[in-house]
Order: structure tokens, then sequence, then C-alpha cells
């Protein structure tokens, strides 16, 4: 096993690392394919193998860092740009990816039945036979989808499907 550490742990972390750093770019600047949100996200959630085969056949050198003064600050400026994200800027922070996706979600999950079941191909009554058929709790009139799905115990993202997935 600690062969096997010693011939792959580095190179993985190398070719995981180049993955994650070049679509993590392609993320940022909202270029390519869609795949890189999954590619991302799910090898970078692999890398943390390797990487912690890469520490444990490191260990030794890797500790002397904590004896210095520049890995307590490398540690202390990542940790404080990582906060700064979670600053209040007094607006809603923006999801990622094309606008016209967070301003569709906002207009869905906002819109009330009878906003949004045209845009179905349903009729305001026939979108509420069918969310009732699937479980889905109208708590008054003028709910809005979202706080139907809350009332429901359910994601708007399901109450979404369903009202898409029943029209024609």
């Amino acid at each position: 096993m600690t062969a096997l550490f010693r011939r792959y742990a580095t190179p993985f972390v190398t070719g995981l690392f180049l993955v994650s750093l070049i679509s993590g770019i392609a993320l940022f600047f909202h270029v390519g394919p869609g795949a890189f949100h999954g590619i991302h996200e799910w090898l970078s959630m692999v890398l943390i193998l390797p990487f912690l085969m890469h520490l444990w056949r490191n260990w030794r050198g890797f500790a002397n860092y904590f004896r210095h003064v520049p890995m307590a600050l490398a540690l202390g400026v990542s940790i404080a740009a990582s906060l700064a994200f979670f600053v209040p800027t007094g607006r809603q922070a923006a999801r990622g990816g094309p606008p016209q996706f967070a301003f569709a979600e906002r207009v869905l999950d906002n819109g009330t039945v009878e906003d949004v079941a045209p845009l179905v191909g349903l009729t305001a009554d026939e979108a509420k036979a069918r969310l009732a058929a699937a479980g889905f709790e109208i708590p008054a009139p003028d709910a809005t989808l979202s706080a139907i799905a809350e009332a429901s115990n359910k994601s708007s993202a399901d109450l979404l499907r369903l009202l898409q997935a029943s029209s024609g």
C-alpha cells in the first residue's frame, strides 16, 4: 500500500489539480461547456483522496511548514479571504450561471399558480389539480410557488418539474 501511495499520490494530485484549475477558470469566466460544473465539483471531491495520500507520504516535510510564519500567514489570509464571502452585502447573493436562469428562477419562485400555469400550457385549475394529486398543499389562493413547495415539504424544483412535465 505504501508503494502505491509513493508511486501515485503526487501524479494524481497534479492531474486532478490541473483539471480543477482549468474547470474553475472556465466556470469563473462563464466559458466552455456546461460539463465543467460537474467536472469541477466531482473531480475536486475525488482530489481529496490523492491529496491525503500525498500528505501522508510527505508528512514530515509538511509538518515543518507549521513551525514558520509563512504557513500561519497563508492559512490566516486564506481563511480571511473565505470569510469575506459570508459578509452580507445588502442584496441577496446571485447564483452562478446565466442571468436568464436566475431571472426565470426568481419569476417562477415568486409567481402564483395563476401566473405560471399558462407558461407551461395549463390553466390555473389544471395546474392546481395536478399539484394536489401529487401531494402539494396550496396554503392560500395567492400563494407563491415557493410557498406552496415549502408548505408541502418539497422543493420548488419538484413543483416546477411536475408542472413542466405535466404540460403537453
